[in-house]
């Protein structure tokens, strides 16, 4: 072996050349270490990428690169990664060494590294291979061969606390393995590209923080005058004063159309250069709300058309899963994101599932979030069982990390409450929160929550009352299309109403539902009539003003949530109406959660107690609401943090579930209003993911717009039915019926195509 080149992948399509192995570690480590330097761990970054190959060096998977994989498109089929796990257990330690033995598969537990150890020190085909690899890859990378050990930083070793420093060291360990992931990653796409990794230059946020400046005074020059616009600019000018402060934890809590998104994106502009912080990261949770966000943050901040500067917004919200145990589909992974943004607007779940997750696609955008401002909008939806471990993961990011992290809501929960917060400062970015509330207070409440109400008695009030712009909120997509069918006379007991019926759910694409969103807003912009039938993606954050709100019984955050959508510019002196029902036939989630959430609001808000958007009954119900899931933490996330504290990092991933896994799969939809000239970039995007060489993110960018959501046993059942096609991963595109209104509506009245299982 000591005159035979090694190699790390096959020929290039762009140069004809392969790549060489010395060349791939080399520039990996290189990579690694610039990403890590963020959170002072370069070292071992660089050490951990150096090695994650070292297995590829013996002559069996060299020849099996030569002679099988590049001539036939197919995995080379013989482990790799073993050669470097031993390294990294004498370099770094047992623990770092899972992200070397996870760089393809995952991160694994400690069994896994225990295994491999005893397996390689005895005799064996595969360590006889290992031992062979480490000493040809040794003669011409010498420096895999340390005698030394890498120390981790002294902040991990200086947390007193075991059980706190097991938690800092899942966390350092899954931002380590970000960086060499995407490092492999990065090297790997540049030789297939035929050039040299693209790594963004690290945008100047001061200047960013201008272009924002001027651009919102040009916005609101144009906007109609409200009776509300004295106080969003106040919320904005001391959220601006506040981001002088120290980084840390930050607190934005503001009324329900003060402005939040432009007083969050103030913010954090400044502080980033205030505080040389490199990246603004918004986090919503749903889609609708990225859509929005993205859409405003891209009119203040990405370059002028024509400009030769690359855009400044990243939007990310696709859920797809690339990755693959064996080996199929080699180079879907190279598809996923790595978020190298100035700003990245994205969802609370792709933050998070990430931040848990064990699959490199996943994880290779996590070391970005070091050193950058993390605004979670809307916090008041994030699940109560996952509390625990969100709150201690936002903590160390804050603590080790250098992040700062923003948390905004109308319905701020009281999470210093917990222990996961307890003697971390809370830094407030407006002062007189409950002078604002009463200042912004715009609705009025009824309430229907008798044993008649149904969808059809809502229906019918809804139509007779008159009023021709109306918004009603549900709490599940076969709800929502249920009374859209009742309002537009298309099911049983249907009245139609004279004005036209919108419907939104997660079930229409994205592209559809801006449509619709954009539509509306014309509409009630110019006094028409426009009716719209919604989940509860709408009411989070979706700038819309209507005069009437229905809102079907759901926690109190979500009806103090579903009334900012009433009366939001404050131009109606009587106030806007909104009617909470509570229909004996609807739909509501049934896990523990949310029926803690279900009784504690039940128990404090109601015609004869308190309106949702009562300041100091928020805050009991939030306490009682937690009280109801159990003292021991269980319902909310502890037994994560035991396995968190084991490093098992399989165990987490499959308990860390943001969403139900019924409700997560991305289906494509070619919508029969595209153009023929669009159909073609969607399908060539398609063939792209499913090509032998690796395509990079842009297909996964290009195609959001046209994915839409299904439970993954619909998925299933219409890839059985022939209604829908595999492309890479968990992705499928779909070919049967498409609602030009409801869109996969799996209980449309008719059989359109056989979609009704």
């Amino acid at each position: 072996m000591s005159e035979r080149e090694l190699f790390a992948h096959s020929r290039s399509p762009q140069s004809g050349c392969r790549h060489r192995l010395e060349d791939h570690l080399r520039g990996s480590a290189a990579l690694a270490r610039a990403f890590a330097e963020a959170f002072g761990a370069g070292e071992v970054a660089e050490y951990l990428a150096l090695v994650h190959d070292v297995g590829k060096g013996c002559c069996a998977w060299q020849d099996r690169l030569i002679f099988h994989a590049e001539p036939m498109g197919k995995p080379v089929g013989i482990p790799h990664k073993e050669a470097g796990t031993v390294l990294a257990v004498w370099t770094v330690g047992r623990q770092l060494a899972a992200v070397v033995q996870g760089h393809h598969g995952g991160l694994p537990d400690q069994d896994k590294i225990k295994d491999v150890l005893a397996e390689l020190r005895g005799a064996g085909q595969d360590a006889d291979r290992a031992r062979e690899a480490t000493g040809a890859v040794a003669r011409v990378v010498p420096e895999i061969l340390r005698d030394d050990r890498i120390l981790p930083p002294a902040w991990l070793a200086g947390l007193e606390s075991p059980h706190r420093r097991a938690l800092a060291l899942d966390v350092f360990t899954r931002m380590v393995f970000s960086c060499v992931v995407d490092a492999d990653y990065l090297d790997t796409a540049a030789h297939f590209a035929g050039g040299k990794p693209r790594v963004a230059v690290r945008a100047n946020m001061g200047e960013l923080l201008k272009r924002f400046e001027r651009r919102r005074a040009r916005l609101l020059a144009r906007r109609a005058a409200s009776p509300v616009d004295e106080l969003r600019e106040r919320v904005y000018e001391e959220a601006l004063t506040a981001a002088a402060g120290v980084p840390g934890m930050y607190v934005l809590h503001v009324p329900t159309g003060g402005a939040k998104t432009i007083a969050a994106g103030g913010f954090a502009l400044r502080h980033a250069a205030e505080h040389g912080l490199g990246r603004v990261v918004f986090a919503v949770p749903y889609i609708s709300i990225t859509q929005q966000n993205a859409d405003v943050y891209r009119d203040l901040l990405d370059p002028p058309e024509g400009s030769e500067d690359g855009p400044v917004v990243l939007e990310h919200h696709s859920s797809v899963e690339l990755d693959e145990e064996d080996g199929a589909g080699a180079w879907a992974h190279l598809a996923a994101e790595n978020w190298d943004a100035p700003v990245v607007v994205t969802t609370t779940v792709q933050l998070f599932q990430s931040l848990f997750a064990r699959k490199p696609s996943v994880m290779r955008k996590l070391h970005r979030l070091a050193g950058s401002v993390i605004v979670l909008d809307e916090v008041q939806a994030l699940p109560d069982r996952l509390l625990i471990p969100i709150l201690s993961v936002l903590r160390d990011l804050v603590e080790h990390f250098g992040a700062s992290v923003v948390l905004v809501s109308a319905t701020q929960p009281s999470f210093w409450s917990l222990a996961q917060l307890e003697g971390l400062p809370r830094r407030g970015l407006v002062k007189d929160v409950t002078g604002l509330f009463e200042a912004l207070r715009r609705v009025r409440y009824e309430w229907r929550l008798g044993p008649e109400v149904t969808w059809e008695s809502i229906a019918g009030e809804i139509t007779s009352e008159g009023g021709d712009r109306v918004l009603t909120i549900v709490n599940t997509t076969r709800d929502s299309a249920r009374l859209h069918r009742l309002l537009t006379g298309a099911g049983d007991g249907g009245v139609r109403v004279s004005a036209p019926v919108w419907h939104l759910s997660t079930r229409m694409t994205a592209e559809h539902r801006r449509e619709v969103i954009r539509h509306v807003r014309g509409e009630l912009a110019a006094g028409r009539p426009v009716h719209v039938v919604s989940t509860s993606l709408i009411e989070a954050g979706v700038d819309v003003d209507f005069p009437r709100v229905y809102r079907a019984w759901a926690p109190a955050e979500a009806l103090q949530q579903a009334a900012g959508r009433c009366n939001r510019d404050g131009r109606l002196l009587e106030g806007g109406r909104v009617v909470v029902f509570r229909p004996v036939d609807g739909g509501v989630p049934k896990d523990l959660s949310y029926k803690a959430a279900m009784d504690a609001s039940a128990e404090f808000f109601g015609p004869d107690t308190s309106a949702p958007d009562d300041l100091d009954v928020l805050g009991l119900y939030y306490e009682k609401r937690w009280a109801l899931q159990g003292t021991d933490g269980r319902s909310m996330g502890e037994g994560i943090q035991e396995l968190r504290r084991r490093w098992d990092f399989p165990a987490v991933a499959d308990e860390f579930q943001m969403i139900d896994n019924r409700y997560a799969q991305s289906v494509v939809v070619i919508r029969p209003e595209e153009s023929d000239e669009e159909r073609d970039i969607i399908e060539s995007d398609i063939a792209l993911l499913r090509g032998r060489f690796p395509s990079g993110p842009g297909p996964l960018r290009r195609l959001q717009p046209h994915m839409a959501t299904l439970p993954r046993h619909e998925v299933a059942a219409a890839l059985r039915a022939g209604l829908a096609e595999p492309v890479i991963g968990d992705l499928v595109v779909w070919r049967g019926y498409y609602d030009p209104v409801r869109g996969l509506d799996a209980d449309d009245p008719e059989d359109r195509g056989g979609y009704v299982f």
